[in-house]
């Protein structure tokens, strides 16, 4: 990844935002679009558990992700591409395009690079050519990355030319159609947490070895990758998850983004009935702010903020209910560092 560029933008905010960064790379506002591409988890179909982790909702985190029964979806969803390309279509046809006419397709339900492989390297490609298109997204688990799928990954990415991530590609945007041009291909992997005790507990099923490896290899076919942190995880301490943020941005493999989620309690998960059974507190809103600050302080200024809160639907949200108001919370992070006279990165500096 280039180094920090001090001229870059961050649009008024005290951390390197993912608007800012579209903004920069873009020169205006990219959407993205969640899909259900209809994938389990091994953590679903009983390969590592049945229960999924602790904390996921029956949506897989994909409770935004556009969803149609049999009947809405009619005939034009005879297959599984079918239905990818509606929910993309539908989701398109929704925005004004004097609002915004680029997108990225953000495949978040489950486990989306658990599948057979030609399946998957159909829909990704099919979304990557979309001429509104400008990249994809695909959430995934860091021990579901086998040589097979790495291998579509990096066929996409010498296909659609992501200049982004790779050094001496302008012979090969030459030769490509113009509207495969700044195509990008991110994976996102929920690491959630470093620590073992706690990873048990939200049965992530998976070592920390295992992220590390995962990085590893995305790197080295050039592929950027967001790494997921939780925070607010039971029984983790606030030098806990500074510690979890640290290991991230300071790895040999650095991150392209992280994304900070708040923990979302929701129902009908396993993590309701603790809750329930008062075995741990949700963080107050002062307590998530002042951990977050901290947080963005020891993130690397070149890192791009892809989350600072994160949305728990408020149909299946139980707590915390004040995580509901998103713009107030944003609002709250904002003036604070604002007072406080802090940035992202402030801490590495010293």
């Amino acid at each position: 990844m280039k180094s920090y560029n001090k001229n870059i933008d961050w649009l008024g905010k005290p951390y390197y935002s993912l608007n800012a960064y579209f903004k920069h790379v873009y020169g205006q506002k990219i959407y993205k679009i969640a899909v259900d591409a209809g994938l389990t988890c091994p953590n679903r179909d009983g390969s590592l558990d049945t229960r999924g982790c602790i904390f996921c909702s029956a949506g897989g985190s994909g409770d935004f992700a556009e969803k149609y029964s049999s009947s809405q979806c009619g005939s034009s969803c005879t297959n599984s591409e079918a239905y990818i390309r509606k929910q993309i279509e539908d989701s398109l046809s929704r925005f004004n395009k004097s609002v915004g006419d680029k997108f990225v397709i953000y495949f978040q339900a489950f486990t989306n690079t658990y599948g057979d492989v030609d399946y998957l390297r159909k829909i990704w490609s099919d979304a990557l050519s979309h001429e509104d298109v400008v990249g994809i997204s695909i959430a995934t688990r860091p021990d579901c990355l086998g040589d097979e799928v790495l291998e579509v990954l990096s066929e996409l990415q010498k296909t659609y030319c992501d200049i982004n991530s790779s050094e001496g590609s302008e012979e090969c945007i030459k030769e490509k159609p113009e509207e495969f041009k700044k195509k990008f291909i991110w994976v996102e992997l929920g690491l959630q947490t470093i620590h073992d005790n706690t990873a048990e507990y939200i049965r992530r099923h998976y070592p920390l070895a295992t992220y590390d490896e995962a990085i590893e290899k995305l790197s080295l076919i050039n592929i950027p990758y967001i790494t997921h942190i939780i925070l607010g995880l039971p029984n983790e301490t606030e030098e806990m998850m500074l510690s979890t943020v640290r290991y991230v941005n300071q790895h040999k493999y650095k991150p392209f983004g992280i994304k900070l989620q708040l923990l979302h309690v929701l129902i009908h998960t396993d993590l309701a009935l603790d809750y329930e059974a008062g075995l741990f507190k949700e963080l107050e809103l002062e307590e998530y702010i002042d951990i977050v600050i901290k947080c963005l302080e020891n993130i690397s200024p070149d890192v791009v903020i892809h989350r600072v809160t994160g949305d728990g639907p408020k149909n299946i949200l139980i707590a915390p209910k004040w995580s509901g108001n998103k713009k107030v919370v944003l609002n709250t992070l904002h003036k604070q560092m604002k007072e406080l006279g802090v940035k992202q990165g402030d801490e590495i500096k010293k």
